[in-house]
């Protein structure tokens, strides 16, 4: 499932899976400043007057964690077994231990991660917002997280992954199990924000029952030494929805081998990956997987790349069907910026840097549905930043 033959080969036992311990904080107000800084860099509002909730893990250690609204579950993963029994059912019942060597490291030695779950009914107000933080060099960070929409319910997650200025190098292990059942919504945001000599390695499987709907939005624009991902999703409901957009920048160290796998099992489900990749230097694999299993749906897949300088920008679209009844389509597009489009701009009065400047920052802004207004405005600031380092 998992080709790592493309990437630096990564031995999770070369990294260290003990760590000190950090104090808890009752107020994000209290967070060591550097600590803070690297937490909004990754979409954490440090106010917390926009979130429902919030979980904070600093190496193996639980820094924060609450929850602002009634029928909102936030904790921590051994704190949610011990509270009910009932959430061990769900562990591993997606993903395998045996998947791949760092599976197997996840399940020997854990390091706690997310519980988050919204009761049948609730729909949450604003975002619940967690981050994964590494600030012992040469850790590996081994968490299995585990999100729950109940029943007509609607949860939004902002998830930051990243380390300390100070950490050269590190693994990061994330296992994630996500359950939409009938008729809720997810939408889950990830913000992945690294060092140059870190690895990073997300397991995630999404189970989606009838009517439910999966949005999943992933942005990477900063270096990070490998990060290889490829989440799959089940839509095993009738009529249920999947939807995947990634934004990926790779500098000239970086190597991401990022991809979705969306399975289409029910009559009425539908489908749709859409992937944006820049290179200045480094590697992106982007992969994009529909399997059609059944006739009734509806699936497609967008995969665009631009190279600024030298180094691969690879597209992997792959299509499977099973059925006569079944609709799907892709596009994928590598190449350059046009030259005619840098003309354009230029006669109308930018310079050539500018002109580039603004394709790229036009290629880079997705819509990205399900992102609240005061991420969005973060986003498109981490946008300027990065195309100002392209350039």
């Amino acid at each position: 499932m998992y080709d790592l033959k493309n990437l630096k080969d990564v031995d999770p036992g070369r990294y260290e899976v003990d760590a000190e311990p950090h104090e808890y904080v009752e107020t994000l107000g209290r967070l060591d400043s550097e600590d803070a800084e690297r937490f909004i860099n990754v979409g954490v509002d440090t106010n917390e007057k926009d979130r429902t909730g919030t979980f904070l893990q600093k190496d193996k250690s639980i820094v924060h964690c609450r929850s602002a609204q009634e029928g909102i579950e936030v904790s921590s993963i051994s704190d949610a077994i011990k509270k009910d029994g009932h959430v061990k059912s769900y562990l591993w019942k997606s993903i395998s231990p045996e998947t791949d060597k760092f599976t197997q490291s996840a399940e020997k030695t854990p390091h706690e991660g997310y519980y988050i779950r919204a009761h049948p009914g609730v729909k949450s107000s604003k975002p619940v917002q967690s981050c994964l933080y590494m600030a012992k060099n040469g850790f590996s960070q081994n968490v299995h997280n585990l999100v729950i929409a109940e029943e007509n319910s609607e949860l939004h997650v902002i998830t930051g992954c990243t380390s300390a200025k100070h950490v050269v190098s590190g693994l990061h292990i994330g296992v994630s199990e996500f359950y939409v059942k009938k008729g809720a919504r997810l939408t889950f945001t990830m913000i992945h924000d690294w060092g140059e000599e870190i690895f990073v390695r997300p397991r995630s499987m999404v189970r989606v029952e009838e009517g439910g709907v999966f949005i999943s939005n992933f942005i990477c624009m900063k270096p990070v030494g490998s990060l290889q991902m490829f989440p799959t999703v089940i839509l095993a409901g009738k009529d249920s929805v999947a939807r995947s957009n990634s934004i990926m920048v790779a500098g000239h160290t970086s190597e991401l081998d990022v991809g979705s796998r969306i399975v289409l099992e029910a009559p009425g489900a539908r489908a749709e990956i859409i992937s944006r990749g820049i290179t200045y230097g480094g590697t992106i694999v982007a992969r994009g997987d529909l399997v059609g299993k059944t006739a009734g749906i509806k699936a497609h897949l967008e995969c665009k790349g631009l190279i600024l300088n030298k180094g691969l920008m690879k597209a992997v679209p792959e299509l499977s069907g099973y059925e006569p009844g079944v609709e799907m389509s892709h596009e994928a597009a590598v190449g350059k910026i046009d030259q005619r489009e840098i003309e354009y701009l230029m006669s109308r009065g930018l310079d050539e840097e500018e002109a580039v400047s603004t394709i790229v920052r036009g290629f880079l802004n997705v819509d990205i549905e399900g992102l609240p207004p005061g991420l969005q405005e973060k986003l498109d600031s981490v946008v300027t930043e990065t195309r100002k380092d392209m350039m």
